[in-house]
């Protein structure tokens, strides 16, 4: 391949840019704008083809991340397909919504910008469906062993691409009216259009997957019956039960969950329901929350046309840049401003919620208090007290709780087989991701707690090389 071994000393880091805030904000299309073929070629030539290539350390899928760029880069785009399509079954979605730690973890990064992994994996995978590379592969036999896969989110996507691949006949069932779990519900179209969910999900149905919607495993299709019908199972189901803020005023109008506020939205927009039952138009919105999940809130609001919005955090301010507790090649805990952000929100950090205020019943108030995290003598763990005299109000009519989820939802096909859970409540399984009942399996979110979603893929790979396994007693699928 004909590239220049000191790209990365000639040519600078060029990530896509964002539409404007002013048109962005009235619409809920994509964000960014996609980068030309041959800029991308030429990031690709900023992959320093690394003797000890740290971003596959970062990576959990292990992608092949300085071949693929280096076969960009030489124009070789075919090829480059070939070898990211081998590692990730949706690399168009992880391009578009992975944080990409790959790239903390990149050794340029060391002293320079590190290179654009991320939207690298994305130009290739957009190129290759141009080209109409992407296509249906059937598998040539099958091998009459039946797997269900309970919830359709990335882990149980993965996993019944990657059985199907080995012939087994797969079944996903969702409990929602479409595909994709929280792809398609938990993540507003500015970030994924739903267009290129649906395209991947086309070409699984086409490779024999069958999908049954609307079907809530353990409430409305007994348990039982799924175990008798199927060889194997694996459940996929997320982790859906959200943390609460258990404070007085909790019972008030205008206090909605994120995970709540965001499904209702996206049917909004997708066109499932005429409209949003949740509404942040000329109201004063206050995200509890400052992850990811919240700036997918703040997004929301401020395109439902918001008076104002503010982003409140329980920790202190990130800093800006690496820390010594976070060295290369570590994923940093930094500052993460999107563009969400950007298009208007006020943030405030070290702030505790201690109740809602209300008028007339409904939410007008928030009342906190500043906070800071000092180390206890005795356990030697930091611990949140609160600030003396910094008791404030911040005005709100909406109020939206973004402070995580703490496992998988019991109550259904979990309860019903009496499944063992881990402390924390979350699927407990061997090592090869088997639970306590033989045949049942568990990947994802559901078993590993809330993540991210490359992680997830990389667990529903990993559980179905170990269900192949059990089923056939040998398997070809690989552990990454």
């Amino acid at each position: 391949m004909a590239v220049d071994p000191k790209g990365f000393l000639k040519i600078a880091r060029f990530s896509s840019r964002c539409r404007s805030i002013e048109e962005r904000i009235h619409d809920y299309k994509q964000v960014f704008i996609s980068r030309k073929d041959e800029e991308s070629k030429n990031q690709g030539l900023r992959c320093m083809d690394c003797g000890t290539p740290f971003c596959h350390w970062g990576c959990p899928l292990g992608n092949y991340i300085p071949e693929w760029n280096q076969f960009m880069a030489a124009g070789f785009w075919k090829k480059a397909f070939i070898l990211l399509e081998a590692t990730n079954n949706m690399p168009e979605i992880t391009g578009r919504i992975c944080p990409a730690i790959c790239e903390y973890a990149c050794v340029l990064g060391i002293n320079d910008d590190p290179v654009t992994i991320r939207e690298n994996e994305l130009a290739i995978i957009e190129y290759a469906f141009k080209q109409g590379w992407v296509k249906p592969k059937k598998p040539a036999i099958r091998t009459g062993k039946r797997v269900a896969i309970i919830g359709s989110g990335p882990a149980g996507i993965a996993v019944a691409g990657q059985l199907n691949k080995a012939g087994h006949s797969i079944t996903v069932f969702e409990k929602y009216n479409k595909i994709g779990g929280i792809m398609r519900y938990g993540i507003p179209d500015f970030k994924l259009e739903k267009w290129i969910l649906d395209r991947r999900i086309n070409i699984l149905r086409k490779e024999g997957i069958k999908f049954i919607t609307k079907t809530n495993v353990g409430h409305d299709y007994p348990s039982a019956k799924l175990i008798e019908e199927f060889d194997a199972v694996c459940f996929c189901g997320g982790s859906r039960a959200p943390r609460d803020l258990k404070i007085d005023g909790r019972q008030l109008d205008g206090i909605y969950f994120a995970l709540d506020y965001l499904i209702d939205a996206n049917r909004a927009v997708s066109g499932e329901s005429k409209s949003a039952s949740i509404d942040a138009k000329n109201k004063n919105v206050v995200v509890i929350g400052g992850g990811d999940t919240g700036s997918d809130c703040v997004g929301l609001a401020n395109r439902q046309g918001a008076r104002n919005v503010v982003q409140i955090e329980l920790l202190p301010r990130p800093p800006e840049e690496r820390t010594k507790e976070y060295p290369w090649p570590m994923y940093p805990v930094i500052l993460k401003t999107s563009s969400s952000h950007e298009e208007g929100c006020e943030r405030y950090w070290s702030v505790l919620t201690k109740k809602f205020v209300d008028k007339d019943g409904k939410l007008k108030k928030l009342s906190c208090v500043e906070v800071r995290s000092e180390k206890d003598k005795n356990s030697g763990h930091y611990v949140m007290k609160e600030v003396p005299s910094s008791e404030f109000e911040i005005e709100a009519d909406l109020a939206i709780i973004a402070v995580g989820f703490l496992h998988p939802e019991h109550k259904g096909f979990i309860e019903d087989i009496n499944i063992k859970l881990d402390k924390r409540g979350n699927i407990k399984t061997d090592s090869n991701y088997m639970s306590s009942k033989p045949g049942i399996f568990s990947a994802g979110d559901a078993h590993s707690g809330q993540s991210l979603i490359v992680k997830a893929v990389s667990e529903g790979r990993k559980a179905a090389h170990y269900i192949d396994l059990y089923l056939m007693g040998k398997t070809a699928l690989p552990l990454l």
